[in-house]
């Protein structure tokens, strides 16, 4: 069989030389396909004198057998699929908000009187002026403050109202 494989190359390289050999530039439009480069397509379904038997390779019975066959990803063979035995904990809302928190005593660092989000980012309280600021309680505030923010608790309302200063409450 080796000697056989090897031949044919042989001679397949022959021809190939020997019809450029006068001289003709090889082109897309002469090069022609060596002998036996295509294969032959897999006729199933005809019957045991096919060669491929007469299940046509599918073996015999059961549901890979038969046309529309489907299996999933982590299909057990009607066992309960892995997936479905484990316990699901936990739920995450989709509308969920998160919010950059800064606390009173942070603000207390802040010399102005007006306090806005770009502020805010400047001092390097907050990381983005897009996200939303919420004042927590944490602390005391000693100057009266206007400040911007998206959400504050009620704690930090009071303190910040008793202190003589204001809140203004910034719309997405």
């Amino acid at each position: 069989m080796k000697t056989k494989r090897a031949k044919s190359k042989k001679s397949s390289a022959a021809a190939i030389k020997g019809k450029f050999a006068s001289g003709e530039k090889i082109a897309l439009n002469n090069l022609k396909a060596p002998k036996g480069c295509h294969k032959r397509k897999k006729i199933l379904g005809r019957g045991p004198s096919s060669g491929h038997g007469k299940t046509s390779t599918r073996g015999s019975k059961g549901q890979t057998s038969r046309s529309g066959r489907d299996f999933y990803p982590g299909f057990e063979g009607g066992q309960t699929p892995l997936i479905r035995r484990i316990p699901k904990r936990g739920f995450k809302a989709k509308t969920k908000l998160e919010y950059q928190i800064i606390h009173l005593e942070d603000l207390n660092k802040i010399k102005e009187q007006t306090i806005s989000l770009d502020l805010l980012k400047e001092k390097g309280l907050i990381k983005d002026t897009n996200r939303l600021v919420k004042i927590l309680s944490d602390g005391e505030i000693k100057n009266p403050i206007n400040i911007q923010a998206h959400a504050v608790s009620k704690k930090a309302l009071e303190k910040i109202q008793n202190a003589g200063g204001k809140v203004i409450v910034v719309g997405d």
